[in-house]
């Protein structure tokens, strides 16, 4: 096993880097939409929150598989197509992936922030309120970053599970790390330790992954106490 990831190691490298890049973006995009969405949801505005609610349960109800391969392979056929950019190669097959996971990490961040704020004492946005603060700032200055608090171990937990299922992406051609070992495996028919390899890389990954949001965990708590 050692051997075969001394004499493959560039395949591996390069397919770390790419899902590196993926989880990267599909953490910062899907958060963001999770924000919106949850906000939408709880908000007083009858048809965003119908809209919000619809999403999040369509999207939670169909598999990520379908949802990249129907923004890659079906967009298209109705003539929307992902646009190349110059400085990466089959960057429309990564625009393709990292739009399906944000979607698709979208709708889970949103539930997650969703009980993030609903566990946050109302008599703070009483207070807020009383202090002249408006709804969105309200939202923005006081009951977020308290949200943030809660919600920080589900949140990271939900990092990690971005980092795993970036290995779907490889259906439609990007050469993520599983794409890169099944390029091993062809090549030298050795399945089994291809995958061990594979599997110790991604443990790696996740491991300091949920170290990090530990250490981020510890510096908030000290920062409450």
């Amino acid at each position: 096993m050692v051997t075969l990831f001394t004499k493959y190691n560039s395949f591996f490298s390069q397919g770390v880097a790419n899902t590196i890049i993926l989880a990267l973006f599909t953490v910062l995009l899907g958060t963001i939409l999770g924000t919106l969405l949850a906000i939408m949801k709880l908000g007083k505005f009858a048809p965003t929150r119908w809209l919000a609610n619809v999403y999040i349960e369509f999207i939670r109800g169909t598999p990520l598989m379908i949802q990249v391969m129907f923004l890659f392979y079906g967009l298209p056929m109705v003539g929307i197509t992902f646009p190349s950019l110059p400085f990466i190669s089959n960057s429309d097959r990564f625009m393709a992936g990292i739009c399906a996971m944000s979607i698709n990490s979208g709708a889970y961040v949103a539930e997650i922030i969703r009980s993030g704020i609903q566990a946050v004492d109302k008599g703070q946005t009483e207070a807020a309120r009383s202090l002249g603060f408006k709804s969105g700032q309200t939202m923005r200055m006081v009951v977020l970053p308290q949200a943030i608090k809660n919600i920080l171990p589900a949140l990271g937990n939900e990092f990690v599970t971005v980092i795993k299922e970036s290995s779907i992406v490889s259906v439609i051609g990007i050469a993520d790390l599983m794409y890169q070992t099944n390029s091993v495996i062809s090549t030298t028919y050795k399945s089994l330790a291809s995958l061990a390899v594979a599997a110790i890389i991604y443990f790696i990954m996740t491991f300091f992954t949920s170290r990090l949001i530990a250490f981020a965990e510890r510096k908030m708590a000290n920062g409450t106490r």
